[in-house]
C-alpha cells in the first residue's frame, strides 16, 4: 500500500486489512512527521503482519508500489496486492482477488470500478477517455478500466517490465504498468469492485499537472502501438493473444 500523509485514515485501514490474513507493507513514500509516526506506530503494533518500508523522499505512486513489490518478492512472495490508502476501496474484496489469482496465477487481476453517487463527474468522464485510449493503444478491449488502484500482480513480470522499461512513477503509473505489462503478453482478468470517494478521504490528484502527464503518456502509449503495429494487428485480427 504505497501511503503519503493519509495518516487520518490509516487506522481504518489497517483494522479492515488485518482480517485479510496478509503480510502487507506500508510504503511510506516521503510523508510528513504526523504521517511517518503513524505508520510507525500502526507497524508496532501490528508486527507479526505489519511492515514498514519508508522511501526518504516522494517517489510518486509508481515508486512506491515498485518499493513494495521489490520488497515482497525479496521476502519470497510471487504475488501482491495493491491498494490505495485513501478508503475508496474495499479491503474485504481482496479476498476476490486473490481468488482469482489462484485461477490465473499469471495474469493481472485488474480491479473495475464501481462507482456510487461520490464519484465527482469530472474525475468519472476523465476515466472514460483514458479507457478509450488504452483500447486504441493495445488494439484490444481486455483492459476494462486502467486506472484503479486495486490490483494484484504477478511480481516477477512486473518487476522484470521496471528493470527493462522505465514506468510512469506518478498519476500515470496505473495506466502505464498495466498497458506495457499486456503488450509483454501478461494476460489482464477484470474483477469489478466498488469505488467510493470519501468525504473526508486525501487525494494528491492535481488537475494541470496531472492531466498533462496523462496527455504524455498516451502520446507514448500511442507511439509504442505504431512501433507494435506490424506485429500486433495481424494478432489482433487472428483473435490471438498479444
Amino acid at each position: 500500500m504505497p501511503v503519503y500523509d493519509h495518516d487520518q485514515a490509516l487506522p481504518r485501514l489497517v483494522d479492515a486489512l488485518r482480517s485479510t490474513g496478509l503480510t502487507c507493507w506500508l510504503v511510506d513514500d516521503g510523508s510528513g512527521a504526523p504521517c511517518a509516526q503513524a505508520v510507525q506506530q500502526l507497524c508496532d503494533e501490528n508486527q507479526e503482519w505489519l511492515r514498514r518500508l519508508r522511501l526518504e523522499r516522494n517517489e510518486g505512486k509508481g515508486g512506491a508500489v515498485f518499493a513494495g513489490l521489490r520488497a515482497a518478492q525479496a521476502a519470497g512472495f510471487t504475488h501482491a496486492v495493491q491498494i490505495d490508502a485513501d478508503l475508496q476501496h474495499d479491503p474485504s474484496r481482496i479476498g476476490e482477488f486473490v481468488a482469482a489469482a489462484e485461477r490465473h496465477p499469471a495474469a493481472v487481476i485488474n480491479g473495475v470500478p464501481q462507482y456510487d453517487a461520490s464519484v465527482p463527474a469530472v474525475r468519472l468522464h476523465g476515466r472514460r477517455i483514458t479507457t478509450v485510449l488504452v483500447w486504441l493503444n493495445t488494439l484490444s478491449l481486455q483492459i476494462a478500466d486502467a486506472m484503479c488502484g486495486f490490483r494484484l500482480y504477478p511480481i516477477a513480470p512486473a518487476v522484470a517490465l521496471d528493470d527493462r522499461v522505465r514506468i510512469g512513477r506518478r498519476m500515470e503509473f496505473d495506466a502505464d504498468i498495466i498497458v506495457r505489462l499486456f503488450w509483454a503478453g501478461t494476460p489482464v482478468i477484470n474483477l469489478p469492485t466498488p469505488v467510493t470517494y470519501p468525504a473526508d478521504g486525501v487525494s494528491h490528484f492535481r488537475m494541470l499537472r496531472d492531466n498533462l502527464r496523462m496527455t504524455g503518456l498516451h502520446f507514448r502509449l500511442f507511439a509504442g502501438m505504431l512501433i507494435r503495429l506490424p506485429r500486433l494487428l495481424p494478432r489482433r485480427l487472428a483473435g490471438k493473444a498479444p
